[in-house]
């Protein structure tokens, strides 16, 4: 390995990584301990106070078509030990989460776990109606908990944590929503039009909460366009809301560069933006992402673009986050700004039609995109009117976001 490299990036990097939590992440069998041993194939590390630990990054139960397209976000954030398995190697994909766990993630996430795992968080007086059982349940959680607290992650009005309830959809967006510090946003979105046929079921006082989440990507609705603020979220379903969540968060502990070379003497020859050039070591049992799938090392290509994870030198977590000379078709999202020209209205009364007037090299060009049956609205709708700034979202052309501002 290139000795520079090794001493001022991936030693940094792995630096980070142990700063932001050096042993192995929750999952609560039931004992109250939080304790996640994983077994079986892993990645082994050493932890920065020299405790050994495994960190497993694929697992057996992760099968069928309900659960695996989960596992990129749990390969992903098991690398960064923000959400991984059991002591017993499972993952339980379809488990549902508990409240305390999904506080847990998310503490984790924003990368406040040694502030969470310190003698002053774990010994603060939580002022909640079942602290009690909390201390005596889940004293490993009281830490996470106090720093959820301080990062307003709980509602002013909550007076319980209630660990063990399940979270169920609505919970869990509103608390990574506000994981991003996004509650302001939310707040001034809170006559926001969903476009689920269930958006009744959704409090107005959550509504804009689902609106900054639909408009992060963080959260999709189901087939039949509902949301289903309701339903309990599975294991599976958090890592995908986690890991999305986590894109729009700073990380620290990654590399991203282009590939230069296939797989030699098990090193990746990456370049970065800054056009250095530097090594990276594959660990043994590294999880490598191309193209929609796992793959082998020896399936990475040069000009391949990565995202890689390190841990103790070495990589354990590659994602190819653009094949090189790809022929596949390129993504059909679209995001348009300008002022409104015009809109017009189908025979039920909802838009058809908008227009849109964009700043072109110093002029003005006008184009008009089809709107979705299912349009959502973020903001006044009697605001929008000729001149109006507004952002247009979409696929292959048609609009399925209208944001007014």
């Amino acid at each position: 390995m290139n000795k520079t490299f090794k001493k001022s990036v991936i030693s940094g990097l792995t630096l980070a990584m142990m700063l932001s939590g050096a042993t192995a992440a929750f999952a609560d069998n039931g004992n109250g301990k939080g304790s996640d041993k994983n077994k079986g194939k892993s990645a082994n590390v050493k932890a920065s106070k020299d405790v050994n630990v495994n960190i497993k990054l694929s697992f057996d139960d992760l099968q069928g078509a309900d659960v695996e397209w989960a596992q990129r976000y749990i390969a992903s954030l098991a690398s960064k030990q923000v959400f991984e398995g059991y002591e017993d190697g499972t993952f339980q994909p379809r488990k549902t989460i508990t409240r305390i766990e999904a506080i847990t993630a998310a503490v984790r996430l924003m990368g406040l776990r040694d502030q969470a795992e310190s003698d002053a968080a774990k010994s603060a007086d939580l002022n909640f109606k079942d602290s009690d059982k909390l201390e005596e349940k889940y004293p490993w959680a009281v830490g996470y908990v106090s720093v959820a607290l301080q990062n307003d992650l709980f509602s002013e009005t909550d007076t319980m944590v209630q660990p063990e309830k399940e979270a169920d959809r609505l919970w869990a967006t509103t608390l990574l929503v506000k994981a991003l510090k996004l509650q302001n946003e939310a707040k001034s979105k809170m006559n926001a039009k969903l476009p689920y046929k269930d958006a009744s079921q959704i409090p107005a006082g959550s509504v804009g909460y689902v609106a900054v989440a639909i408009e992060k990507n963080l959260i999709d609705g189901y087939e039949d366009n509902t949301f289903r603020p309701n339903k309990p979220v599975t294991r599976a379903e958090l890592a995908a809301l986690l890991d999305r969540t986590g894109t729009q968060l700073p990380d620290q502990a990654s590399v991203k560069g282009t590939l230069t070379a296939g797989v030699s003497n098990n090193l990746l020859n990456v370049k970065l933006s800054n056009n250095t050039t530097v090594n990276i070591e594959l660990d043994s049992n590294a999880f490598i992402f191309r193209n929609g799938s796992r793959a082998a090392s020896s399936e990475l290509r040069a000009g391949d673009e990565l995202l890689v994870r390190t841990y103790n030198s070495k990589a354990i977590y590659v994602e190819v986050t653009k094949l090189a000379n790809s022929t596949t078709t390129p993504s059909t999202d679209f995001s348009v700004s300008g002022t409104l020209n015009s809109y017009k209205l189908n025979n039920q009364g909802e838009i058809a039609t908008i227009t849109i007037n964009q700043s072109v090299n110093g002029g003005t060009q006008t184009a008009v995109y089809p709107v979705s049956s299912n349009l959502y609205i973020s903001g006044d709708l009697s605001l929008l009117t000729a001149g109006r700034s507004i952002e247009l979202k979409g696929k292959n052309s048609v609009v399925t976001t209208l944001i007014i501002r």
